[in-house]
């Protein structure tokens, strides 16, 4: 392996981009202890070079087999070209960074050169270096988030507040049409609204462990508010929307504001996915919840539990029927993901923002969230404890 020119480390970028030149520079200089000879070259120029910084594109010339362990390489990459790049080289360890690159990652694979590291332990070293530095990031991040999304209600809320001061005529008298229009707009607002506050909830509920205000409330008043919030869209398109309670249930431990925003992103998402003049129903009574499986003991002693109880309703549960299309097997887990979606225009998780927060919402409430499709559409099913229990609840529904 070279050991360096008179003129101090050899490095070579391949690539003919220059944002990525001006980058790569930028973080070479942060090690000024170390003199480097940069430059920006092909393929060919790699051979004489102390370390390789590959902008790798699907058509890249890569270095020959005998060169991969022997000279340090990076790999700036796109994600989507990232299986390419590993099918190419199966056999060689290699450092990648994703692009578009992140300054602070590339310096952690350029200050072993600088330093002169070379040993196999270095890496170790390397990888937990990186993982402080996410974790360091991601607190960040969550920051970043919190702040933001503060910033961005505080004027929603004050908008919707003026619409309801113009909707109400407080300001002056209105015709018809004009207080429909504010409707739409307080009622679009509002959706941004719990919109941020969702991002917000996501974004800090792993750290921060918010455990939900709990106390007695009625789900059928959380249902009737969601309906209000969602009849506008629901309207728009024509679509039918009824509902079936069995009976009034007795107040429900939850935090109704919480519930709520459930209801309005399920109805939300089968407002979206089901057709003009189509039909939504939303069901809710009392159910039977199997929430016992298998823990640390193998499920010892819990058969005798069972045996001694009845199969009486312990929770509530509502159900989301839609006219919608369906949902494939394989992404009936998915669509509740954070960061999942599937191609295609039948994507009922949107990115997952919707659905994660209902099922972190639902989660916290010591219940579950899932879904289910059929051949007349999709449904979307929740269930919540009659009681407050202590602990979070990771079993599956009994299916009737």
């Amino acid at each position: 392996m070279p050991s360096g020119t008179a003129n101090g480390m050899k490095v070579r970028l391949i690539s003919s981009d220059q944002r990525l030149y001006r980058q790569c520079r930028e973080a070479l200089a942060r090690f000024p202890d170390t003199t480097w000879d940069f430059a920006a070259g092909e393929a060919e120029d790699a051979r004489d070079a102390d370390l390789c910084i590959w902008d790798f594109q699907s058509d890249t010339s890569l270095p020959p087999a005998g060169l991969r362990e022997e000279r340090k390489n990076i790999y700036l990459v796109d994600r989507k070209d990232l299986g390419t790049l590993r099918d190419r080289l199966p056999e060689a360890a290699v450092g990648i960074v994703l692009k578009p690159v992140n300054q602070a990652a590339l310096e952690s694979f350029l200050e072993p050169a600088a330093a002169g590291r070379d040993d196999r332990d270095d890496l170790l070293q390397r990888l937990l270096e990186a993982n402080l530095k996410l974790q360091e990031y991601d607190q960040d991040r969550t920051n970043f988030m919190a702040r933001a999304l503060h910033d961005f209600r505080t004027p929603l809320t004050a908008v919707s507040g003026y619409c309801g001061l113009l909707i109400g005529q407080h300001l002056g008298p209105l015709g018809a049409a004009q207080v429909e229009v504010l409707e739409r707009m307080q009622h679009s607002i509002r959706r941004l609204a719990r919109l941020a506050t969702g991002m917000f909830q996501l974004s800090a509920g792993r750290q921060l462990k918010k455990q939900p205000e709990l106390r007695p409330h009625d789900m059928e008043e959380c249902i009737e508010q969601a309906l209000h919030e969602i009849l506008p869209l629901a309207e728009e398109k024509g679509i039918e929307v009824r509902t079936r309670l069995d009976g009034r249930a007795e107040p429900l431990w939850l935090e109704p504001a919480q519930i709520e925003q459930v209801l309005v992103n399920l109805l939300d998402n089968a407002c979206k996915f089901t057709p003009k003049h189509g039909w939504i129903e939303i069901s809710g009574y009392r159910y039977f919840w199997e929430r016992r499986g298998a823990g640390a003991n193998g499920g010892r002693g819990q058969r005798e539990r069972r045996a001694g109880q009845s199969r009486a309703p312990n929770a509530f549960r509502v159900d989301v029927r839609d006219s919608g299309p369906g949902i494939a097997p394989e992404h009936l887990e998915a669509i509740f993901e954070e960061y999942t979606s599937y191609a295609g225009s039948q994507d009922r998780s949107s990115g997952g923002l919707g659905l994660a927060i209902c099922r972190m919402i639902v989660t916290q409430h010591q219940g579950r969230v899932w879904a289910e499709s059929n051949a007349s559409g999709a449904t979307l099913s929740f269930v919540v404890p009659l009681r407050a229990e202590t602990g979070v609840a990771d079993g599956a529904p009994a299916r009737g």
